[in-house]
């Protein structure tokens, strides 16, 4: 795993244009300590790792995918892992058994009960979604309209619109969600 990480941080870093010292800079971690990560020699803390993310702009869940297989075109259920994890109600599965290069990232989304008394934040961003409700019944909001959509249902819509999605039920809402670019677009898998 330290070397996994550690060859991500080094390509990233070279990849950026970043000497060590910039990135000691950028982080307050010590180049020397760097240098041993890059090369798998040392550990390092989750707050730091968030912080090595932060300064080479990718989040930190980027450090823990691996895919099994990155010539295949298929992914198995079971080889599906965790991407990342929002809000502590939002589980995202990376669906990919290659995601690097691509255009899209599809994920499989586990999204928790929340209280419908929560103030539940509007994003846009750049790109497209398109969301298929698997399982229970999925509150999406487009551009302040509401919509209660169920299992079969799905809805396809520009990100630089206004949006969420949430579960207002008090059971485990499971929806197919393939957004534009992905995080994986101008990334290369590890040789």
């Amino acid at each position: 795993m330290n070397e996994d990480i550690g060859s991500k941080v080094k390509e990233l870093r070279t990849n950026a244009k970043l000497t060590l010292r910039e990135l000691s800079d950028k982080t307050g971690l010590s180049t020397g300590f760097l240098s041993q990560l890059e090369r798998g020699l040392t550990s390092i803390a989750t707050d730091s790792l968030a912080s090595v993310a932060k300064a080479l702009n990718v989040d930190t869940s980027y450090f823990f995918i691996r895919t099994t297989n990155r010539n295949s075109v298929v992914i198995r259920s079971y080889e599906k892992e965790i991407l990342k994890i929002d809000n502590a109600k939002y589980i995202n599965f990376l669906f990919s058994a290659n995601p690097y290069g691509k255009q899209m990232m599809p994920r499989i989304i586990d999204i928790l009960p929340f209280d419908n008394t929560e103030p539940l934040n509007q994003y846009q961003h750049e790109g497209e979604e398109f969301i298929y409700v698997l399982e229970g019944t999925l509150t999406l909001f487009v551009s302040g309209q509401s919509y209660e959509l169920y299992p079969g249902d799905g809805a396809h819509y520009d990100s630089k619109i206004v949006h969420n999605y949430t579960n207002y039920t008090n059971k485990i809402v499971k929806i197919i969600a393939v957004s534009t670019p992905s995080y994986f677009k101008d990334k290369e898998a590890d040789s």
